[in-house]
Parts: C-alpha cells; sequence; structure tokens
C-alpha cells in the first residue's frame, strides 16, 4: 500500500493555522522521513517532483525546515535509520550535463557578441557602399 502524502505548502498552511498536532521523524535507508499527524489524518511530506515521502539526507536540515515551518517539536524514531547509507553521494549525470550545455552556450554568446562588436567597430568596410549597391541593383535586374 502506498503511504497517502502532503506537499510543502499545505503543511505551512496547516502548521500555521496550529492544526498540526504532531510530527515523527523516522529514519530510513538513506536520512529522514517526517509524518505529520493534523485530526485524524496521518500523512508522509512529499517530495516536490516525485511525490513520494522526502527523505532528508541530514536531521540537521529536517530539524531546522520543520522548525521554520513552525513545528519545533516533534518525536525521532531511528530504528530504520541507516548511517551507511546516508553518506553516500548522490550522481546527477542530468544536471552534469545540463551545466555543461549552459557554459558552452555562454563561451558561444560571448564569442558572438565579441565578433559583433568588432565588427561594429571596423570603420574600413572590404567593397565600398556604391559598389554593394551596385552589385546588389544588377542581381535584382537579372532575377
Amino acid at each position: 500500500m502506498a503511504i497517502e502524502t502532503i506537499d510543502h505548502a499545505t503543511l505551512t498552511r496547516l502548521a500555521e493555522a496550529g492544526v498540526v498536532s504532531s510530527a515523527h521523524v523516522v529514519g530510513q535507508e538513506g536520512g529522514w522521513g517526517v509524518l505529520v499527524k493534523y485530526g485524524m489524518t496521518e500523512r508522509a511530506l512529499a517530495a516536490q517532483r516525485s511525490h513520494h515521502m522526502r527523505n532528508f539526507r541530514k536531521l540537521d536540515t529536517l530539524v531546522n525546515y520543520l522548525k521554520s515551518i513552525g513545528i519545533p517539536r516533534f518525536e525521532v524514531d531511528a530504528a530504520n535509520y541507516d548511517p551507511q547509507n546516508a553518506t553516500t553521494t548522490r550522481s546527477r549525470p542530468d544536471r552534469s550535463v545540463a551545466m555543461k550545455n549552459a557554459h558552452e552556450a555562454a563561451a558561444y554568446a560571448k564569442w558572438l557578441k565579441a565578433e559583433i562588436q568588432e565588427a561594429i567597430d571596423d570603420q574600413t568596410p572590404t567593397i565600398p557602399h556604391e559598389e554593394a549597391m551596385s552589385q546588389i541593383r544588377a542581381s535584382l535586374k537579372q532575377a
């Protein structure tokens, strides 16, 4: 059975309204999750994109998060916390590619801007204006 979740915005509104009756921090593989109870309902805080239970890698981060939204008291259950998996780093090859592309685009934009400025600053055209206009007129007559 999939666990029901609650998003950050809803949890924040519930905490501001003072209806969150308890919060339970649960240790799990790779970090910490949080279950919040309001009324007769208990839900896990969801990750923004996946909508699965949000996993905080560090307990300090979770504590600061809960305090910032108005939940300063909570219970901690570390029975299933696995510190070995919490210290592993996450690999994000998609972000690596995105950053590489962004740097390449910035370098190209810088190069193109310099080329354009050089052309603007160049006061000695290779073809005089009158000669260029006569070539254009000749090509228009042939068409």
